[in-house]
C-alpha cells in the first residue's frame, strides 16, 4: 500500500473539519475524493501534504509515518501537492516555472531530464516555455501546474480541483493530461466537484461528508449508486 490514512482529524485553528477519515492508495490507482463544497476534500490533501498538521490520525506513506511533517519534506519523500489556486509565478516564464518544481533535484542533468520529460507529456508547454505564465489561459495554466508538480518526479500526485473555473473542452483537455499520467505510471489522488466526470476517469473513489468518509468503492459503483446519483448526479 504507497497510502494509508488512519483516523484522520484536521482543520484550521480550532475549528474541525475532517473527523476519523480514512482511506488508502495503492501504487499506480487512480483514486477521487468527491462531496459537497465544504465537506473537507481540500483539506484531507493539504493535512496529506503537509500544508495543515493534523489533529488526530496518522499518515503512512511508502511505509513511513509522515504525520505532521512539514511540506518540504514530504515533497521530498515523493508527495507532490497540485493546489486549486495553482500557485504559479506569473512573471516567470513556463520553464522558470518547471524549474522551481525541481528545487529538491540538485543534479542538472536529472532536472533537464525531467523537463525533456514533461515537455514530451504537454507538447503545448514546450511551445511555450519562454512565455509568461501570467499570459497562459485557464487551460495552459493548470497544465504548467500539473507539470511543475511532475518535475520533483512524485510517487504520489495530489491533485485538487483541476477543473475549478475552466470552460468545459478546457477541462477535457486538463483531464485527458491527467490520464497521460496514470498511463505513465504515476499515482494520483484527485479531488473534484465535477463528480460524474470523475467517477468515469478514476479507478476508485471515496464520498466525503460532513467531514467523513460516508461511502466509498470502485468509481463504476459510486456513479451507479442510488444516492449518489441523486445528491451529486442530479439523477
Amino acid at each position: 500500500m504507497l497510502l494509508e490514512v488512519k483516523d484522520l482529524d484536521a482543520g484550521y485553528g480550532y475549528l474541525q473539519i475532517l473527523r476519523k477519515v480514512c482511506l488508502t492508495v495503492d501504487k499506480g490507482e487512480y483514486v477521487c475524493i468527491v462531496g459537497p463544497n465544504g465537506a473537507g476534500k481540500s483539506t484531507t490533501m493539504k493535512a496529506i501534504a503537509g500544508l495543515i498538521k493534523p489533529m488526530g490520525g496518522k499518515i503512512i506513506f511508502n511505509g513511513e509515518d509522515i504525520t505532521g511533517l512539514p511540506a518540504y519534506e514530504i515533497t521530498q519523500k515523493g508527495i507532490a501537492f497540485v493546489s486549486e489556486e495553482m500557485n504559479l509565478f506569473v512573471n516567470m516564464t513556463v520553464q522558470e516555472n518547471l524549474l522551481m518544481g525541481a528545487y529538491i533535484i540538485r543534479d542538472k542533468k536529472i532536472q533537464r531530464d525531467r523537463l525533456d520529460f514533461i515537455f514530451d507529456l504537454f507538447p503545448r508547454l514546450a511551445e511555450r516555455k519562454k512565455q509568461l505564465a501570467g499570459t497562459m489561459s485557464g487551460g495552459e495554466r493548470k497544465m504548467l501546474a500539473i507539470g511543475r508538480g511532475m518535475m520533483s518526479n512524485p510517487t504520489l500526485m495530489l491533485v485538487d480541483e483541476p477543473s475549478f473555473g475552466l470552460a468545459p473542452q478546457l477541462t477535457e483537455n486538463v483531464f485527458q493530461s491527467l490520464d497521460v499520467l496514470t498511463k505513465s505510471g504515476v499515482t494520483i489522488m484527485l479531488v473534484e466537484q465535477n463528480v460524474t466526470k470523475t467517477l468515469s476517469v478514476t479507478n476508485r473513489g471515496y464520498v466525503l461528508e460532513n467531514g467523513k468518509i460516508g461511502l466509498a468503492g470502485k468509481s463504476s459503483d459510486l456513479a451507479n449508486d442510488g444516492y449518489v446519483r441523486k445528491v451529486f448526479l442530479g439523477v
